[in-house]
């Protein structure tokens, strides 16, 4: 029993510091992504990439003989010369960075205009195809069209010929009644033969 207590106590223990070590590793990645990460970035990339390093001269003054409140007074508020200097606009500094965004930039619209044309020749390839496949029910639809109408006039012509062949025979039996037929036929089978209507 009390090895069992003993090991929930420290298995409790256990899972505070886990939580405690998250958590402080989570606030840590927060202050990194809020603060410190992005202006650590922006430092190095201008430590790597500049070729020309222009910094401000050191500031003059010392501080530490000057009491606190002074900084705010008058006759000496933001009266530092080195301070109002690295402030100044410096010519090199901002053709360099002119420099760099208008060459990221450019690029940027060259990869955007590639990816433009190549949308534009996928586009153009599809039209091509949908044009042809069009092309090609188009002539379907014709040869079907033609059939149709051809199956039509024959049907017609059918109907025709068989409107003739029912007039020729309703002659015939005309003729064959008044001649004395009495509706028999010698010779045929009598299953396959009809009695003709009258």
């Amino acid at each position: 029993m009390m090895s069992n207590n003993k090991k929930k106590k420290s298995r409790g223990q256990q899972q505070r510091v886990f939580k405690v070590v998250i958590g402080t590793i989570g606030i840590c990645i927060a202050g990194y992504i809020m603060g410190l990460g992005p202006t650590l970035y922006w430092h190095l990339s201008d430590l790597f990439t500049s070729s020309v390093s222009v910094h401000c001269p050191p500031c003059l003054c010392d501080c530490s003989t000057q009491p606190l409140l002074s900084l705010f007074d008058d006759d000496n508020a933001l009266n530092n010369i080195s301070f109002t200097d690295c402030m100044k606009r410096d010519p090199e500094v901002s053709d360099e960075m002119e420099r760099r965004s208008i060459h990221m930039l450019s690029e940027e619209l060259r990869q955007k205009e590639a990816e433009a044309e190549k949308i534009q020749q996928r586009a153009d390839r599809a039209l091509l195809e949908a044009k042809k496949m069009t092309s090609q029910y188009q002539k379907e639809a014709d040869k079907c069209n033609s059939g149709m109408e051809t199956c039509e006039e024959a049907r017609e012509r059918a109907e025709e010929a068989l409107a003739a062949q029912k007039n020729i025979t309703a002659m015939w039996m005309i003729r064959a009644h008044l001649k004395g037929w009495n509706g028999t036929i010698y010779g045929a089978n009598a299953d396959q033969i009809q009695e003709p209507l009258d």
